[in-house]
């Protein structure tokens, strides 16, 4: 995990008030999202070969005052969660929401000062809700913000004791300023056993028009 961190120590110096983005976004749906029941999925999905069947997302998100454009501004609805709801209008797929058991501040400053530092004490945040059981899906779409030029490390709890082992990971992200930044190159070297394909990075600002990258994506994926 040093080399998770190392490699951006210079990056995170210099950009970890701008690039902890107007994707460091919450979910403010009112009823928890949680996964199908396997019950449930067996009598109500088509066949295997369907497009997105067997496919789960997983996003983390963060709502409140974020990055916008070099200045602030208050999100009702996350960026990464626009994206993740974007997926689930395109494609046939469970989803768990990953919520944080110690909640991030609604202000923009604390969170910066709180997810730095989690990175410094390569923190392992732990998650409110069991992990989903994987068993049943081949296909695991997971999604997060950059914070300081990384993906949030509550990611980092979710990725290593979910059991990815044997799936095929499709790794999203948005953005301020630094682009995938290699948060899909990080999950290739934490998930040695993991399929991890191509992400997709999507600027917070113009996530709402991000609808022919987004499906261009999928398309490449096989999942539309």
């Amino acid at each position: 995990m040093t080399s998770f961190i190392s490699r951006r120590l210079l990056l995170q110096n210099g950009l970890i008030g701008a690039a902890l983005t107007a994707t460091m976004t919450g979910c403010s749906s009112d009823e928890p999202v949680s996964t199908t029941p396997e019950a449930t999925r067996a009598s109500t999905d088509p066949a295997p070969s369907v497009p997105g069947a067997g496919v789960l997302l997983v996003y983390f998100s963060r709502a409140g005052e974020n990055y916008f454009n070099g200045g602030r501004r208050v999100l009702e609805v996350g960026n990464t969660e626009v994206l993740a709801d974007m997926i689930t209008e395109r494609i046939k797929c469970d989803v768990y929401r990953i919520e944080a058991a110690d909640s991030y501040p609604e202000a923009y400053e604390p969170t910066v000062q709180r997810n730095s530092q989690e990175q410094e004490d390569d923190a392992r945040p732990k998650i409110a809700e069991p992990l989903p059981d994987l068993n049943t899906y081949d296909t695991v779409l997971i999604g997060s913000p950059v914070w300081g030029t990384q993906a949030p490390m509550i990611m980092r709890t979710f990725i290593e004791n979910a059991g990815l082992a044997g799936k095929t990971v499709l790794p999203f992200v948005t953005y301020a300023v630094s682009g995938m930044s290699g948060v899909d190159a990080d999950y290739r070297e934490a998930l040695p056993d993991t399929r991890v394909g191509q992400g997709l990075a999507v600027r917070g600002e113009t996530v709402s028009d991000a609808a022919e990258e987004l499906e261009a994506w999928l398309t490449a994926a096989g999942l539309n």
